[in-house]
Formats: structure tokens, C-alpha cells, sequence
């Protein structure tokens, strides 16, 4: 049986100030699969993301999450309808432990407003699912140290969790391996396919290795558009992407 479309853009285009970034855009992501988009810089992948999260209005077309039509909805609307993301700069709150970075996904999942955290430390179940979710992602053994002094592997794995704290049935992630070496990508890889397991997971990216790894299917764009999209093996031996975007060169 096929699954549905979570996540779908039709004619989409976006302009700044007359500058053309996306053109026509029809993206298509299936319930529960880990979806890349890739591309040349320049390409509009942060802006297709930005329009999807409702950063950006689009200038044209509209946008479908799970059927309905969230065109221009702000970003705080789509986390109560079950849309996370994280950012290409890590966004942590820098003064907040890690473990009240995690909390603050928590209570949103809850609905609980962030002016009570006057009771918080009294919500026993809160604290135990807080300290769980950083076993999880290895960061219990500093969960007391504020988020701007962790290593900045840690910092990530940390934002990474928090867009995954309010428990979305779609992850959009913005470059998760940014600025990471070889071994923190590494293990960055294993925690996006640990902890969205079951979930629909849409990841910008440069780094191949990351994409070839995690996607169940590439959309690639080029010049504002989508140029091809399909399983991985597809796109690796697609020509027009060779040319645009992957080179010639096979490892």
C-alpha cells in the first residue's frame, strides 16, 4: 500500500524584492520517510525550507501539511500541529542548561506555558521524560551545564533534540552535520536515525555521506527548481544531477 503524501508544495515561488530564488517548486514527501534535499549553493534550499516553516509567506503556491493548507502559518502554529525544525546555526537557548533546553520541548509538547516554571521542578514525570531524552542523546552527565559552554557536536546533538522534544510527526532539519567533524557526523548520523525512527523526516544537507546515509529518497534542486527526485541510487547515477551538483566522479 502507498503511502500518502505528509508534506506537499504546489507551485511554489518565492522572490526577494524581485529576485527570483524558487520556481515552481512540487516538492512531495511520503508519511515516514527520511527525505534530503540537496543542491549547489544558490540552489533555494534554505528558502523552499524557510517557506515550508513558515519563516518566509510564499510569493505564489501554497503549501499541505497532512492534507491542509498551512500557507503563511507561523512557525509557532505549525509546532502545535506536529511540525519540528532545527536551524543551519545551532539555536539552543545558550544561558539554559541542557536540560532545560530539552524541558522547554517538553512543556511545549504539553501545552504547558513557559511562565510556570515556577512549578516546574515539582512535575515529576516532566523531569524523569527530560532526563530519558538526554540518556538517549548522551548529554545526562551535563545536563547541568549551560547549552553555549557544550562542545559544539553537543550543542547540535542538543538542538537536534529539542526540535524532536515536542514529539513531531515531521522533522525538518537544516544542515544537522554544519560545522561538525568526521566523527561528530558520524555520530550525529546514528542519533537523527535513532531518535526519528517511525517519524517523517525532511534534512537539507552538503554533506553526502549524511544523505546517502539517512534518505529514503533525494529531491534535488538546481537553480530555484526541482531538477530530479527519487530513491538514492537513482540520483547518484542521474546525469543531470552528475552535471549539477555530484560531479563525476564516483568514490
Amino acid at each position: 500500500m502507498q503511502k500518502v503524501n505528509i508534506l506537499e508544495t504546489k507551485g511554489l515561488y518565492h522572490d526577494f524584492s524581485g529576485l527570483k530564488v524558487l520556481f515552481d517548486v512540487n516538492l512531495e514527501v511520503r508519511e515516514g520517510e527520511r527525505h534530503a534535499v540537496i543542491g549547489p549553493n544558490g540552489a533555494g534550499k534554505t528558502t523552499l525550507f524557510n517557506a515550508i516553516t513558515g519563516t518566509y509567506v510564499p510569493s505564489k503556491g501554497k503549501v499541505f501539511f497532512k492534507g491542509k493548507d498551512i500557507t503563511g502559518s507561523g512557525p509557532d502554529q505549525l509546532v502545535r500541529q506536529g511540525m519540528g525544525r532545527s536551524f543551519q546555526i545551532t539555536s539552543t537557548f545558550s544561558k539554559l542548561t541542557a536540560f532545560q533546553n530539552i524541558r522547554m520541548g517538553i512543556l511545549s509538547k504539553r501545552g504547558i506555558r513557559f511562565n510556570l516554571f515556577r512549578f516546574v521542578d515539582d512535575m515529576k514525570d516532566i523531569t524523569e521524560e527530560t532526563n530519558e531524552l538526554l540518556k538517549r542523546i548522551s548529554l545526562y552527565d551535563v545536563r547541568d551545564v549551560p547549552a553555549g559552554n557544550l562542545a559544539y557536536g553537543q550543542q547540535r546533538s542538543l538542538e537536534i533534540s529539542m526540535a524532536l522534544a515536542t514529539d513531531p510527526e515531521l522533522v525538518m532539519l537544516d544542515e544537522p552535520a554544519a560545522g561538525m567533524s568526521k566523527e561528530e557526523t558520524h555520530y550525529a548520523v546514528e542519533l537523527i536515525r535513532k531518535l526519528t525512527e517511525g517519524k517523517t523526516v525532511v534534512i537539507i544537507e552538503h554533506d553526502m555521506d549524511v544523505v546517502f546515509s539517512l534518505a529514503d529518497r533525494i529531491t534535488v534542486l538546481h537553480q530555484g527548481t526541482i531538477l530530479a527526485s527519487g530513491p538514492p541510487n537513482e540520483i547518484r547515477e542521474n546525469q543531470a544531477v552528475k552535471d549539477a551538483y555530484l560531479g563525476e566522479t564516483e568514490e
